[in-house]
């Protein structure tokens, strides 16, 4: 509870934004997180999904997946300027420069990486993910991680989501983010 209070604490204003794959586990870890620090949680394509009245699926088969990234670059920009929170960001969020220059300047960014046997197993178990309607989801998301992994890699801290129990993996990026802070902020 220590490293808890201290980490929000050492936050002050700014915004954890988790990114990473689809499956990684943000939304789920993310709203731990949150309850632990005594922070809101918001995810990214809840938000988008409400601004829009309709699905993330509905907006990539209506309009495409380059309307839903502005749309969610603009409702990003939006949740980074309502204070100390804890945002689950969509996988492709963070592939946008802008959007990192933005979660740099207004937040502490966490990438939740997974391997791909764990990724594949979450995404398996749902059918809502636009960009694996295909006939070879596997594929898609090989390469999905190939294009990302490298700009994920530019976070300010990373934690490993594996099929842990969720307050484990929390408690590791409280660990983590507590010392990322102290680091960069006693400088």
């Amino acid at each position: 509870m220590a490293a808890a209070q201290d980490l929000r604490a050492r936050l002050g204003e700014r915004t954890i934004v988790l990114v990473g794959m689809m499956g990684g586990g943000k939304s789920s870890v993310g709203r731990q997180l949150a309850a632990r620090l005594k922070l809101p949680f918001v995810d990214a394509d809840t938000e988008i999904e409400q601004a829009a009245n309709m699905t993330v699926e509905e907006i990539f088969h209506r309009q495409g997946e380059s309307y839903f990234r502005a749309g969610e670059h603009r409702v990003i920009a939006r949740l980074l300027g309502q204070g100390p929170q804890v945002l689950a960001t969509g996988g492709g969020a963070y592939m946008n420069a802008d959007t990192r220059r933005l979660i740099a300047q207004s937040g502490v960014s966490v990438w939740l990486r997974a391997d791909f046997d764990t990724l594949f197993d979450r995404v398996s178990r749902r059918t809502n993910r636009p960009l694996l309607q295909n006939p070879d989801p596997a594929g898609v998301l090989r390469r999905l991680m190939e294009q990302r992994e490298p700009v994920y890699a530019e976070v300010d801290i990373s934690v490993d989501s594996r099929n842990v129990p969720h307050e484990q993996v929390v408690s590791e990026v409280v660990v983590a983010m507590n010392a990322h802070l102290r680091e960069n902020d006693d400088r």
